[in-house]
């Protein structure tokens, strides 16, 4: 029986092995199309595991994998899931500048519509690197007509993160609808503590993720942002020469046991669409400090 009745969101990050930062100083942009995909099986096992589950969720997806994967993007589509968008090729905000941002959102936008037959409305930046130094790319967002974006950390990491944006749902620009939704955090000793999936997941027991989002969604009666990868439920995949150790320790690491805690996770809480999730959120939301969205 799932613990409540918070329906928190369920979300994939749809990219490939040889697409992560982690190894993006060792697998230059212009081999990836030279190398091995994975991502088309992995993302219909997690299809099967959702459907076994009775599940839906929300796959934001890499314009460069919509484009090669079509008949992917329309099966996801077709079993009641949401398309969103996850960028073109991986390229955090922070690299990119305005006008490239711009340009990067509606050519991902263009090609993952033009796969699925379906309209996108959700946005979650790679590496969620919109944090201090891009709060523009939210004004970008709602001038192309974004309904929400997940794309905020808010904690201090060395690879991501905003630790002084809210914990939950914010409206980022005050004369707009747009809603940014951050991932999962957790409070403990007046810290924040990762708690939204991905790597920590993987790695920490299974029973700090229950904890946290029961504590999300008792004490703080808000709905938790759960991610994850299509690689990180392929054990099998390819292993990358000449990655620095921190992350192949990140990359690799249980991944043979991911499938298991996810399928525990699906049926331990309730989950659904993210933009069902932003659409109630967005009813209760206020907008944020003017120093976020200046």
């Amino acid at each position: 029986m799932p613990f409540g009745t918070q329906i928190n969101g369920l979300s994939v990050d749809v990219e490939d092995w040889f697409q992560v930062g982690a190894f993006e100083k060792v697998i230059a942009r212009d081999d990836w199309s030279g190398l091995a995909m994975r991502v088309e099986r992995n993302c219909d096992e997690i299809l099967q595991l959702f459907d076994d589950a009775g599940v839906k969720g929300t796959f934001f997806t890499l314009g460069w994998v919509a484009e090669r994967h079509p008949a992917l993007m329309r099966r996801i589509a077709a079993q009641g899931h949401e398309i969103a968008s996850h960028g073109w090729d991986h390229e955090r905000v922070f690299r990119l500048g305005r006008t490239d941002f711009a340009a990067d959102i509606a050519r991902a936008r263009r090609v993952i519509e033009d796969a699925s037959g379906e309209a996108v409305t959700g946005y979650r930046a790679p590496s969620f690197s919109i944090d201090a130094r891009t709060p523009w790319a939210f004004e970008v967002l709602a001038e192309q007509g974004y309904a929400y974006s997940s794309s905020v950390a808010p904690i201090a990491h060395d690879h991501y993160g905003w630790r002084e944006a809210p914990r939950f749902a914010f409206k980022p620009i005050a004369d707009s609808d747009l809603v940014e939704i951050p991932v999962t955090t957790a409070q403990f000793g007046g810290r924040r503590l990762a708690a939204g999936g991905g790597g920590f997941f993987r790695v920490l027991p299974y029973g700090f993720s229950r904890w946290a989002i029961r504590q999300v969604n008792r004490e703080d009666e808000r709905p938790a942002v759960f991610y994850f990868h299509p690689w990180e439920i392929d054990p099998g995949q390819p292993r990358v020469a000449g990655a620095p150790l921190r992350s192949r320790l990140r990359h690799y690491t249980n991944l043979g046991v991911m499938a298991d805690k996810l399928g525990r996770l699906i049926g331990d809480f309730r989950w659904g669409r993210m933009d069902e999730l932003a659409a109630r959120e967005a009813a209760r939301t206020v907008a944020a400090p003017v120093a976020l969205a200046a």
